[in-house]
């Protein structure tokens, strides 16, 4: 803050010198002052070309201080297949607008100070050149072309289809939590109905479908390192987003609209822990669209486990509806038996353990 101060300050002093040296050619020419007014133009752009030059030797070094110093914070490990396409796309499109943008900038600060007034030289009046105008137009419109394509083709493979054995994990958000709904041993999320959300079922799961009967929700992700995983983005309310940096993964949670991403995970938390040096690390979960007042404690909880650890995580799981039994009686008496039929299953294997 104290840096970001007294560069604040530099640049406000230095257009107060600007405005002055301005209001003086003003004042000069309406007193009739010919002369003091030339005399005053040649300062005043000997002083701005200078001051423009000082200010892009000192603005570059400063950009690329900060460029430097928030290297790390900007580059967060990386920890999914598809985050090296992202990666990959952002520093190429990054590398080449930056060369375009330093050319310009020491161009434009450069001719400001060489082409400053001066008696003995005029303006060489250059109107029009064919040649010129579509050099300089189809450059820039083939660079911006591929950089389109090249984004079409990563975006394209990022939101293709999820393969068939991918780990689904429904997530949806509200104000201002984040909640989240595995399918149980079938494979199959249950479906769910806004009109079913009450302070237990805030999910809205319809109980009455069979295959909402195994459904669990826990209180953290879990997936399994290497395998891909589908989330399954929902909103109950307004507009969230569904952010992920270590993975590259960021995509809306619209309301009325449900949106998918897959991704495959590449790193443990464990391994991610020993990378960074950091035993506390964990892959968070957070909300990248100002949602409300709560906005800032929306953020869950993701672990990514090696495939055996992850398939002990599943095994210890239990369906919503085990923890929440009296739910049933809002639903249909099949699937009140279904429970039943499933608990005396469970007991029949418990008995068969014990023997």
């Amino acid at each position: 803050m104290i840096t970001f101060a007294i560069v604040l300050s530099v640049i406000l002093l230095l257009v107060i010198l600007f405005l002055l040296f301005r209001i003086g050619t003003l004042a000069s020419i309406f007193r009739g002052s010919t002369k003091r007014a030339i005399g005053t133009t040649k300062t005043s752009n000997r002083v701005n070309g200078t001051l423009l030059l000082l200010f892009l030797i000192g603005g570059g070094a400063a950009f690329f201080w900060s460029f430097a110093d928030s290297w790390d914070t900007m580059n967060q490990p990386l920890a999914s297949v598809h985050g090296e396409w992202t990666d990959s796309l952002f520093w190429t499109t990054m590398i080449i607008i930056g060369i375009v943008f330093v050319i310009t900038q020491v161009l434009l600060f450069f001719y400001s100070y060489k082409y400053q007034h001066k008696d003995d030289k005029r303006a060489y009046y250059y109107p029009h050149n064919n040649k010129l105008e579509i050099v300089w137009t189809m450059i820039p419109a083939v660079v911006m072309a591929l950089l389109v394509f090249a984004g079409w083709k990563t975006w394209t493979k990022i939101t293709s289809e999820a393969p068939e054995d991918a780990v689904v994990v429904e997530v949806m958000g509200k104000q201002f939590n984040w909640m989240v709904r595995y399918p149980g041993p079938d494979g199959k999320l249950g479906t769910a109905n806004y009109k079913l959300i009450d302070a237990t079922n805030e999910f809205g799961v319809d109980f009455s479908d069979k295959n909402s009967m195994d459904d669990f929700m826990p209180r953290e992700i879990h997936v399994p390192k290497g395998k891909p995983v589908l989330l399954k983005i929902r909103s109950r309310d307004v507009i969230h987003s569904v952010f992920l940096p270590h993975f590259r993964l960021k995509m809306d949670a619209v309301p009325g609209m449900p949106t998918k991403f897959w991704f495959v995970p590449t790193k443990t938390t464990a391994e991610m822990q020993n990378e960074t040096g950091n035993p506390d690390f964990k892959y968070e979960l957070a909300c990248t669209e100002i949602c409300g007042r709560g906005h800032f404690a929306m953020r869950f909880i993701l672990v990514v486990d090696e495939p055996e650890d992850y398939e002990a995580w599943l095994a210890t799981q239990k369906p919503f509806i085990q923890e929440n039994p009296d739910l049933l009686a809002k639903f249909s008496t099949d699937s009140q038996k279904q429970l039943v039929v499933e608990k005396k299953e469970e007991k029949a294997e418990e008995v068969k353990t014990e023997l």
